[in-house]
């Protein structure tokens, strides 16, 4: 396979894999999968969570593909789609893990209008307690903040996180 088609794979994959994550994230992490996610919609007591059990299953198909790719034959096909897969999860961790919840110190703060749409859309999907209810389930594409704070306005209040609550914490402030 030739190197611009290797790359476009490459860049193909990362970008499937925000769809594949919104999948993820909405049907299992927000279903089945709620008994390892619901730590992540709880205040940290400590460096880890449960829900970070999670990085580890997706990075299994990356190592796969990379070892398959480089060390078992399997193609450059394979290596162009496991490195995909690791480039989203190093650009989820960075905006998901470091940017929003301030799992590593830092002074950044979100200028430009798409960062802040990002930024604003998952602490939306974090007003809401439960597993049901919630909003914004993407990491690198969002629905604008007022129409999601449209949706929340239209749940009523049993679900959503008062103002002020220990758990606001896990997001960090705007």
């Amino acid at each position: 396979m030739s190197w611009p088609l290797l790359l476009l794979l490459f860049l193909v994959t990362v970008a499937l894999m925000e769809g594949f994550a919104y999948v993820m994230h909405r049907w299992v992490m927000h279903g089945p999968g709620w008994f390892l996610h619901a730590s992540h919609h709880r205040p940290r007591t400590g460096r880890w969570e449960l829900n970070d059990l999670y990085f580890v299953i997706f990075a299994l198909p990356s190592i796969l593909l990379l070892l398959g790719g480089v060390q078992w034959g399997w193609g450059n096909w394979a290596t162009a789609v496991g490195a995909g897969i690791a480039a989203y999860g190093a650009i989820y961790l960075g905006f998901h893990d470091i940017i929003v919840h301030r799992r590593v110190a830092h002074h950044y703060v979100p200028r430009s209008l798409y960062m802040k749409r990002i930024v604003q859309a998952h602490r939306l999907h974090h007003v809401v307690e439960t597993r049901e209810g919630n909003v914004s389930f993407g990491f690198l594409v969002a629905p604008s903040p007022e129409s999601l704070k449209k949706q929340l306005a239209g749940m009523g209040q049993g679900r959503l996180r008062q103002p002020g609550s220990a758990a606001e914490t896990t997001v960090g402030k705007s």
